[in-house]
């Protein structure tokens, strides 16, 4: 299985390890013109960070678990998490510099596994290693409810959920994701990086252009339990139907405005016009590549080059010369490198076609290289000064802790409400061995 970092690098997430070591912008066509932001003015960071422990502040995606597995196969005698741990992306004093309240953790399996029928096998070593690690660190504590998330958050520690990432995981079976959401999992996003039976992503071509009614029924068992329905990493097409279908707030745990990036990643502005009705939220991401304007076309050009010089975009480049002469596009041509700035735009763009009740923060934190983050976002303790750069912009302190947490769990409300009415009257699921 591959490694979350091994995933992103081949699917070209993330632009690969030479280019990734190149920070410094050139006078070629794809240099970003954005530059670092100033330091954050004291009084505004002191005032974001008084407002993160108000909130509190709510992050709907972490790969920790993930790394857990690929650093040390799932053994964690190797980690203190008291203690900074700089081969790991979060920890516990790392976590509270940043004024983290509240951690979706990711139950991560990549989705070619469903091609082998090992994805639901996978996903309890993911979710195995996840409840070991909150169950075994005294300042974390699993919640499953809102009221949890507000009682934990009094009590002074970091309550934690988890988030499913990928329908693909369940392998069809309603049964599955019920199990799942007895482990704690309260979000499920619809797929990953593949189509998967019921359901379109992002990212493959079209094959059921949206849910199949085998996908409307498993997002109708997700109210029924009180699971969010999460739309990130799915087609626009799918969030559409999911946004039609679902009687409870959807989220996109971790998505950002495709007016701003044209990732396929990220939210059209038709989907974002359809949060107010439903009552969801866009947790805005920090991944480079969904945030920096330029991304998408410096990703292209490249792909070109490699093209010209008959190389598929992706693949390995065996021959020594032109593995030199893609060294020196890429030293020519830097990837674009987004700041807090181009995240603010994305928070800025979400708030004036969605209104500012249904946006969130997924900053989605894999790895320990900063260059794989916005600047200024390279780790888990920089949430305090985007929200400093949002007060300078002229968010209010309510606007700040909406963002921060308060939407989250006002929709997370809703659809624990929505739940306990549905289960009155409604039996669950039973489909096993149905894929369409």
């Amino acid at each position: 299985m591959l490694s979350r970092r091994s995933f992103l690098e081949q699917t070209g997430l993330v632009a690969g390890s030479v280019a990734l070591a190149h920070s410094v912008f050139t006078n070629s066509a794809f240099a970003s013109d954005a530059v670092a932001p100033p330091a954050a003015e004291p009084k505004l960071l002191a005032r974001a960070k008084a407002l993160l422990e108000q909130a509190p502040l709510i992050d709907t995606h972490n790969d920790l678990p993930s790394m857990f597995l690929d650093v040390a196969a799932g053994d964690l005698t190797k980690f203190d998490l008291s203690q900074v741990q700089p081969t790991l992306c979060a920890d516990l004093p790392r976590l509270r510099e940043g004024r983290v309240g509240v951690q979706y953790w990711s139950v991560y399996v990549e989705s070619a596994t469903q091609r082998k029928h090992v994805s639901l096998h996978e996903s309890l070593r993911e979710f195995d290693v996840a409840l070991r690690f909150i169950a075994g660190n005294a300042g974390l504590e699993q919640a499953r409810t809102a009221d949890d998330i507000d009682r934990i958050h009094r009590a002074g520690r970091i309550a934690c959920l988890l988030g499913v990432e990928g329908g693909h995981m369940i392998e069809n079976s309603p049964a599955a994701l019920r199990i799942f959401h007895a482990l704690g999992a309260r979000y499920m996003t619809l797929t990953h990086w593949d189509n998967i039976d019921w359901a379109d992503s992002a990212t493959d071509r079209p094959e059921h252009y949206g849910l199949t009614e085998l996908g409307k029924r498993v997002v109708k068992e997700m109210n029924r339990l009180g699971m969010f329905a999460d739309i990130s990493h799915v087609s626009p097409d799918t969030m559409r139907d999911t946004i039609s279908v679902s009687r409870a707030p959807v989220i996109f745990s971790h998505s950002s405005a495709l007016a701003v990036n044209a990732h396929p990643r990220n939210v059209p502005d038709d989907v974002l016009r359809m949060m107010p009705a439903n009552g969801g939220v866009v947790h805005v991401n920090f991944i480079n590549d969904f945030i920096a304007p330029q991304a998408q076309a410096w990703s292209a050009s490249r792909d070109a080059a490699l093209r010209e010089r008959h190389v598929r975009p992706g693949g390995d480049i065996a021959d020594k010369a032109l593995a030199a002469d893609m060294d020196a596009w890429d030293k020519t041509n830097p990837v674009p490198r987004a700041t807090i700035r181009d995240v603010a735009d994305h928070i800025d763009h979400i708030r004036k076609v969605a209104g500012v009740d249904h946006i969130g923060i997924g900053a989605d934190f894999y790895d320990v290289k900063p260059a794989a983050m916005a600047d200024g976002l390279a780790d888990v303790t920089r949430y305090p000064y985007l929200f400093a750069e949002l007060l300078q912009r002229g968010y209010s302190d309510d606007d700040v802790m909406k963002i921060a947490g308060r939407n989250h769990l006002r929709a997370m409300r809703q659809m624990e409400k929505v739940a306990a009415e549905l289960q009155k009257t409604e039996a669950p699921l039973i489909t096993e061995g149905v894929a369409k």
